[in-house]
């Protein structure tokens, strides 16, 4: 074999032997992760974490929250008692108007072992609180009929048992102007016939949340109840009937919290991406300190706001 012709051979067995390795096959030549898998990946990882996260705020997070403003709630609104300045409804003859948001009233039903201060207002964030009172009805105790909602399964889910209450079964109600006892009519669906109508000035409340299983509703449950104690005078509503917003209805999502949840899911983005280019200066241990409390704290505040867009009786 002439010098050259050896040469071409021990240049092509070296590139042989270079390019496989003992005994097994050839490498698939793979090439390494580019920019744009990287951002798919870390796209990918954020998704993830956000809907972690979001389970995390509604189950855990959520029901903590709700067991810290029952008993910030229940302080504030047994001063008020005391000091006889809670709220009853304006009228002719005086009284406090309740403001969006204010207690009113603290529901105290023994057979469920429930026991909610509630809110004036009925939408998301409001019920996100514990009960809230529909603000174009009486306030409970009153002339009429007053409703009352909460949450079936989200936020503590007050009124995950209310399915629980049978006819006959008695509760109380405490506002401003005492203690109110009603007696249970009975639960009712959607297609069940109506109550009896209300006649000679007496009252009526009724409770709603969501009906089924947990967190998969199938309608809307509500359980009608007599009022059996004395009576007391009934203000007009804070909200003229018909004009309730519809953020407020049953099963109502809360529109205004869109804008609030782009500026966080924007702030968290950005987060995101400085997470990424500090993790390419700083090293790895160095950006999970910093990264892990501020990605944290803005996808809980993502998924607060994304929860406000959930029916308010879920």
């Amino acid at each position: 074999m002439t010098a050259p012709a050896l040469a071409d051979a021990v240049t092509a067995d070296g590139a042989a032997v270079r390019g496989t390795s003992s005994g097994g096959p050839a490498p698939s030549g793979r090439p390494a992760a580019g920019p744009r898998l990287r951002v798919v990946s870390t796209a990918l990882s954020i998704l993830a974490a956000l809907l972690l996260g979001f389970v995390v705020d509604v189950a855990l997070v959520g029901d903590l929250r709700h067991a810290r403003d029952r008993q910030v709630d229940y302080a504030g609104f047994r001063a008020e008692l005391a000091n006889g300045v809670a709220p009853i409804g304006r009228s002719s003859g005086g009284g406090l108007a309740p403001g969006h948001g204010d207690p009113v009233a603290l529901l105290d039903i023994p057979v469920l072992q429930l026991r909610e201060v509630v809110r004036e207002g009925t939408t998301a964030e409001d019920l996100a609180r514990g009960a809230g009172h529909r603000r174009d009805t009486t306030l409970p105790g009153q002339a009429g009929v007053s409703v009352i909602m909460g949450r079936q399964a989200t936020y503590g889910g007050p009124f995950g048992r209310l399915e629980d209450l049978t006819a006959g079964d008695r509760f109380t109600v405490t506002t401003g102007q005492g203690k109110h006892t009603y007696r249970v009519i009975g639960p009712r669906r959607e297609g069940d016939p109506q109550p009896p109508a209300l006649t000679g000035g007496r009252g009526r409340l009724t409770l709603i949340t969501a009906d089924g299983t947990p967190f998969m509703p199938r309608g809307i449950l509500r359980v009608d109840a007599d009022l059996v104690s004395d009576v007391q005078p009934a203000p007009a509503p804070a909200v003229p009937s018909g004009a309730l917003p519809e953020e407020e209805k049953p099963m109502a999502v809360q529109q205004t919290a869109w804008l609030p949840l782009v500026l966080w899911g924007q702030g968290l983005v950005l987060a995101a991406a400085a997470i990424a280019w500090a993790h390419a200066r700083w090293g790895r241990r160095q950006t999970w300190v910093v990264g892990v409390p501020l990605l944290g704290a803005l996808g809980l505040a993502v998924a607060d706001q994304a929860a406000l867009l959930l029916p308010n009786l879920l």
